[in-house]
């Protein structure tokens, strides 16, 4: 059954009818065109799916589209705005911590719920926050550093200005 879903996705606001069974993965890739936000494992396993509901890194394959009815949603294209990459893509390019790339929309999207809440967060903190998030090519040293400089680039930069 089609029901409709309402809700902002990348600043823009969504009136959509989707089936009633999608996952909010389903939506934004097949429904919205949105392919950044990867499908993994559909098991909430591998991160690979993350996106920000209402600045809350939350698994998309785990959430029926019918529970983001009303939410704020951002996924890896709202990142970048005004034609500038999000300090953390530019970081992430510079010090090579994308290797296959198919992990790095959810811990792009991971890291920067960690920065918005814990501007200066600790080496450890930083693995703790992205350790949902799996990566099978890179060791996760670049990912770390990435995350760490991004950090030092918006360090006195309030949340909604690092966009």
């Amino acid at each position: 059954m089609k029901v409709r879903l309402t809700f902002t996705v990348n600043e823009e606001p969504v009136d959509i009818l989707a089936e009633d069974y999608k996952t909010l993965l389903e939506v934004l890739r097949e429904d919205l065109g949105l392919t950044g936000t990867k499908h993994g494992c559909e098991l909430g396993e591998c991160g690979a799916c993350a996106v920000l509901v209402d600045g809350q890194p939350l698994l998309s394959c785990l959430m029926l589209a019918l529970e983001s009815e009303g939410a704020t949603i951002t996924t890896v294209e709202g990142l970048a705005a005004d034609g500038r990459l999000h300090p953390l893509q530019e970081c992430f390019a510079d010090l090579g911590s994308a290797q296959c790339g198919y992990c790095t929309p959810g811990i792009l999207i991971t890291a920067k719920a960690l920065l918005d809440h814990e501007p200066h967060p600790s080496r450890e903190r930083i693995c703790e926050a992205l350790s949902g998030n799996l990566c099978r090519c890179t060791g996760y040293l670049q990912i770390v550093e990435a995350v760490e400089a991004a950090a030092k680039q918006t360090a006195g930069t309030p949340p909604e200005a690092r966009r």
